[in-house]
């Protein structure tokens, strides 16, 4: 014989014994009421088939929990307010109060109390319709489950309905339940479940809400109360109603002192007593209660209903715990970064939003916007994450990438003027143009410098080089950048266009993709998708599985060499140059002083959106501050606002840590395919070097301050590196700026000096004469006066 056989012999048996137990009437009742003598035989197995899955589970799943990184508490998520706990977390007393006034033959009983049943179906039938209930606590367990775990309007009904059909399917479930349960479990089962008013399931929730209480620590005059609700929660709710709260509490307390389980001296002073509530606070719910990062928590809910696919029930009901990749120390950064600059409920949005590169861990989302209120500061969408306007020149870091992946070094040099004209792209037609911003933007420029200065002219240029904008395109999507969002364009529409501008940033921009995009960068070409989840558990503490029999949650979804790691690895120490003091960039006001920190400015046409992105090996966090309602004149630059806001973020969180250095630039890639360009001093002797070397030559006539023909040198220049076959420029003197040197004075004519006299000279004394031939010895002593003079 199988297991579930025996098992449902046994009930067969306990339902027979109640039967014959009852009496004639009991039969005699039942029977019309199923239809025949002959269904209860014919549906004996289908009656004591196994327990619905709702019923096998040891207790309801309660609130889930979304967490931090750091383990503290983001919100619950929950649609009845239920706190599970275990049998020895719930005080013996509150145990007894239930027991003694809902079912105090509880502990006697199979689950059928044959007493309490009788006395209800003669009531009931006298009357001609269910006028009293004779529920044990197990059938009342049966009921509530079914009744909290329905999901349509027809389950729900079936779990409510007034008929003896209802009723017999209780007490066939409430059997089972006595024959799989004890009874301490059965009793822990029903105070996690059961309603107790003001939004409160179960006994913990309930101890909360009503006396600030955890469950194990309830005492005879709250446990009485608590216990007393259960028949009509809202009738006797003692906040709302306390005279009708007292008198069911003393009922209950003389119901416990009939059954001598409190003595007279508690029964006496107790119900003398009013109801003493220290009503508490509803657990946060959703997040609009979030404590951080409402934002961050509705991106967390989309990614866990989208990207994980957990139903809403069970994220609402099933008892998770979600740990999230929420840093709060850098969400409250941000918080603040973002207001120091954009006011709480400006027209303008600030978005920050920062992410950990080689993971995708997304850190924080801050806007200046409170989530999901209905005030003027209020937002429901999150922002972080929303397509709306461009972010300007943050897309000329793909245009640079692609050039560098075809071999162009970071030398390779463009002379543009101060307009350059494009021989690809076209504008309705017409020849597509752009002009030089800023009398800092330089005519020459190679890559690197280029992209420091953000030189329009240039990259127009460069993609020009690149024959189409499909190789930047690609490489926008290989870094992480997203085409599908609302308002986007798709990416092949986009290539098919061909538009010069791509370069520029026109295309609607999610501010979280833009973060991973420049992550790519930073953790030297490995793209990550984004995440905000570490782990979902389930109410057992185990990874929560889906339908596949497999952890929702399966880690890191990153690709190793999305782009060449020697072209991320390279870009990085280029865009260093745009944050770090010294180099004229344009995103200076994003430095933490010493950090070595990469990024890059953009700002969208007609001043509509700004846009920052700034990364360490560590952190990468994107900034953008636009009106998200309307087109608006943001009234600043990337390198203001945006990277104002950066430091203001970042300042906190990177300020006296150790440096986490980038790695070297590739030198294959810095290099590209270029060479050194020789050096030369005349025109002829240029053509002839540089023929040599394999570079072309050009003749050209330039503005200069040396005489017309002179030799000014090449474009570029000596020593710099160019690509073999490319046409260098040598630069001779039109003359427009040499001024011819002024003659020199013709001498004037001196009159002759007067002669100097000529003094007489003294006498000298006559030297004796030495008695050996003194004149050699004098001779010796001139010889001497000379050697004096030598001296001097």
């Amino acid at each position: 014989m199988s297991e579930n056989a025996a098992i449902r012999g046994r009930l067969i048996v306990k339902l027979a014994m109640t039967i014959v137990a009852a009496g004639a009437l009991l039969a005699g009742l039942m029977l019309p009421w199923i239809g025949g003598t002959g269904l209860v035989a014919r549906n004996s197995a289908s009656l004591l088939d196994a327990l619905p899955g709702e019923l096998t589970d040891q207790t309801p799943a309660g609130n889930s929990r979304v967490l931090a990184a750091d383990g503290s508490l983001i919100t619950n998520l929950y649609t009845n307010n239920r706190t599970s706990v275990k049998s020895n977390e719930i005080s013996g007393v509150m145990k007894r109060a239930l027991v003694d006034i809902e079912d105090s033959r509880f502990y006697e009983h199979n689950g059928l109390d044959v007493q309490g049943t009788l006395r209800a179906l003669a009531k009931n039938v006298a009357a001609g319709s269910v006028q009293q209930g004779g529920s044990t606590l197990t059938q009342q367990l049966v009921k509530q489950t079914l009744l909290q775990s329905a999901t349509t309007p027809e389950e729900r009904a079936a779990a409510t309905a007034e008929d003896v059909a209802r009723k017999l399917r209780e007490a066939r479930l409430a059997l089972a339940l006595e024959d799989k349960y004890s009874k301490d479990e059965i009793l822990t089962r029903y105070l996690n479940i059961v309603y107790f008013g003001q939004g409160a399931y179960g006994i913990q929730a309930a101890a909360q809400r009503y006396f600030s209480m955890n469950a194990k620590d309830l005492q005879l005059p709250q446990a009485a109360m608590l216990a007393g609700l259960v028949q009509s929660p809202t009738n006797d709710d003692p906040i709302t109603h306390p005279d009708s709260a007292k008198t069911r509490r003393n009922e209950v307390l003389a119901r416990m002192h009939q059954l001598k389980h409190i003595n007279d001296e508690q029964l006496k002073t107790i119900s003398a007593q009013p109801v003493a509530v220290k009503p508490g606070v509803a657990p946060a719910n959703g997040c609009i209660d979030a404590s951080i990062g409402g934002f961050y928590c509705a991106y967390v809910l989309d990614y866990l209903r989208g990207t994980l696919k957990i139903p809403q029930d069970q994220l609402y009901g099933g008892g998770l715990t979600i740990q999230t990749t929420l840093r709060p120390d850098m969400q409250a950064a941000g918080d603040q970064a973002v207001l120091n600059t954009v006011p709480m409920g400006d027209p303008l949005a600030g978005m920050y939003t920062a992410v950990e590169p080689g993971t995708g861990h997304v850190l924080a989302m801050s806007v200046n916007r409170r989530y999901g209120c209905s005030t003027p500061e209020c937002e429901s969408v999150v922002l972080n994450t929303a397509a709306s306007q461009g972010s300007g020149s943050t897309w000329k870091v793909f245009t640079a990438a692609a050039a560098l992946e075809e071999g162009l070094s970071k030398y390779y040099t463009i002379t543009t003027g101060r307009r350059y004209t494009s021989h690809v792209y076209k504008n309705d037609g017409a020849p597509y143009s752009v002009p030089a911003l800023g009398k800092s933007t330089p005519s020459t420029a190679d890559m690197e410098k280029a992209l420091i200065v953000s030189s329009n002219p240039y990259f127009l240029a460069l993609e020009d080089a690149l024959g189409s904008i499909e190789k930047p395109a690609r490489m926008a999507e290989r870094m992480g950048m997203r085409f599908d969002r609302t308002n986007q364009i798709p990416l092949d529409t986009i290539i098919k266009q061909n538009n010069g501008s791509f370069t520029f940033g026109p295309y609607p921009t999610s501010p979280l993709d833009l973060a991973i995009a420049y992550s790519t960068l930073a953790a030297n070409g490995t793209r990550c998708a984004p995440t905000p989840i570490k782990a979902v558990l389930d109410r057992t503490g185990q990874p929560l599985e889906g339908e596949d029999g497999k952890p929702v949650v399966k880690g890191d979804n990153c690709k190793k060499n999305a782009i060449p790691a020697g072209v991320a690895t390279t870009i990085n120490q280029m865009l260093r140059k745009d944050v770090e003091p010294g180099f004229g960039g344009t995103g200076t006001r994003a430095y933490v002083p010493g950090q070595q920190i990469a990024g890059k400015t953009g700002t969208s046409q007609s001043n509509f959106s700004i846009a920052f992105v700034g990364y360490t090996p560590q952190y990468t966090g994107s900034v953008m501050v636009l009106n998200p309602k309307r087109n608006q004149d943001v009234g600043s630059f990337g390198g203001g606002k945006g990277a104002t806001i950066w430091h203001d973020a970042m300042a906190p969180i990177l300020t006296g840590k150790p440096v986490v250095p980038f790695p070297p630039a590739d030198p294959k890639v810095e290099n590209g395919n270029t060479q050194v360009l020789p050096s030369c001093f005349s025109a002829s002797r240029c053509e002839d070097a540089l023929a040599a070397a394999g570079f072309k030559t050009v003749r050209e006539r330039v503005d200069s301050d040396k005489p017309e023909g002179s030799f000014v040198g090449t474009n570029p220049g000596a020593g710099q590196r160019a690509v073999l076959d490319q046409v260098v420029t040598i630069m001779i003197s039109n003359g427009s700026g040499y001024v011819a040197p002024a003659p020199e004075p013709a001498p004037t004519t001196a009159a002759p000096p007067s002669p100097t006299p000529t003094p007489t000279p003294k006498p000298k004394p006559t030297p004796p004469t030495p008695p050996d031939g003194g004149v050699g010895g004098g001779g010796g002593g001139g010889g001497g006066g000379g050697g004096g003079g030598g001296g001097h």
